[in-house]
């Protein structure tokens, strides 16, 4: 029963994860191929790792939704998945396996050796990179074997590392959102209609974090003062 339940989830994430990578090519239908793959994956892997930072302060505002914390697993399962995918298509589409142009470098013309000639696209990629490696050890031990091998305080406090990778994933998305095509030799794209609605997402998960923390401070006050 529970192996059916665990089946059930990941079918249902794996389900929603595809139905928003098609949504966000829609969004994305002006963009050359590669590009509009690219951050379709990568649009989609921030919505679900936004969904699981979302939904333990969820159910610390709302008890009735205890229900949902199993999902947290699959959803961050998945978040990983489709952002290694996102990956994969970066270096092969984009610095097509010229590993040292994922940190920014490039082989200059007179030189004849790599110079940095990108360097917030460096940064922004380390970040990435990062992210992903970190995230790839959170999906190793999302199961029971690793929490009895482990042992529950210390697959805790690996898993608060989610927080640290959610700021860098954050910070990593909108320097591609914000800054990355604004240079002033080169001709604009149009701006991604994504960016506002990636702010509206980013403050309504700390907005929900936020209440949930203050809920947790006010509760042990009370049983404080009662004890």
């Amino acid at each position: 029963m529970k192996a059916n339940r665990t089946l059930f989830r990941h079918f249902g994430v794996l389900l929603l994860a595809v139905l928003l990578t098609y949504l966000f090519l829609l969004v994305h239908g002006k963009w050359v191929p590669m590009h509009r793959w690219n951050r379709a994956f990568a649009d989609a892997s921030l919505i679900l790792l936004a969904v699981t930072m979302s939904l333990g302060p969820a159910v610390r505002l709302w008890n009735r939704l205890s229900w949902i914390i199993p999902w947290r697993r699959e959803f961050g399962i998945y978040a990983v998945l489709f952002g290694t995918v996102h990956a994969y298509i970066i270096f092969d589409g984009w610095i097509q396996w010229e590993l040292p142009r994922i940190i920014g470098l490039l082989v200059h013309p007179n030189l004849g050796r790599y110079v940095m000639a990108e360097h917030g696209f460096g940064l922004a990629n380390a970040l990435g990179l990062v992210a992903l490696g970190y995230g790839a050890v959170l999906v190793t031990i999302s199961n029971e074997y690793a929490v009895r091998r482990l042992g529950a305080s210390v697959w805790k406090f690996i898993q608060l590392g989610a927080y640290v990778l959610w700021m860098v994933v954050l910070l990593h998305t909108a320097y591609f959102l914000f800054m990355h095509f604004l240079h002033f030799h080169r001709p604009l794209p149009d701006p991604n209609p994504l960016q506002w609605p990636f702010v509206g997402l980013v403050l309504c998960v700390i907005a929900l974090q936020s209440a949930a923390t203050l809920k947790t401070w006010r509760d042990r006050r009370r049983q404080n003062a009662r004890s």
